[in-house]
């Protein structure tokens, strides 16, 4: 094992494990993406979440996050199995009675939009019903709507 950095190895990761996410979301958001920008996407995700993973303040709803946004790039990737995969991560990491129902919405809004991708529509609608379930638990008026809205745009 290597010695000790000579940084504030918390430091890092509290850096990495945001900017990592926030540029993953940039190239979400960018309507055309290169080969290697669809890489580096991935792998920004992927870097997020690691570094959340070895925050002292990493909670459920942090590891749901980056699931849930690896699920979705994959999606986006047409990556079926994978994003499949990470969608159910996100679902068992957003079961807890310690974590927001609007977690659990998203995790669900994530295997309805790879099951679309799949083109199993019975699946996607059962998923899409389970969040709306998970959506109508929420009592924080904005988040209910955004993941309203963001349900209703899964085809």
């Amino acid at each position: 094992m290597p010695n000790a950095p000579d940084f504030d190895l918390q430091a890092a990761h509290r850096y990495f494990s945001a900017a990592c996410f926030n540029r993953a979301w940039e190239l979400i958001d960018q309507p055309n993406r290169t080969p290697a920008e669809n890489e580096e996407m991935l792998r920004l995700s992927l870097a997020s979440a690691w570094h959340w993973s070895q925050r002292p303040d990493c909670a459920p709803a942090n590891l749901s996050i980056g699931t849930w946004q690896t699920a979705r790039i994959y999606t986006l990737l047409g990556q079926v199995e994978n994003a499949r995969r990470y969608g159910q991560l996100c679902l068992e990491i957003s079961r807890g009675a310690e974590i927001s129902p609007f977690y659990l919405g998203y995790a669900y809004e994530a295997l309805a939009r790879v099951e679309a991708l799949a083109g199993d529509k019975k699946k996607m609608e059962q998923y899409l019903n389970e969040a709306l379930r998970a959506a109508a638990g929420l009592t924080d008026l904005e988040d209910k709507e955004q993941l309203i809205a963001d349900l209703e745009t899964i085809h």
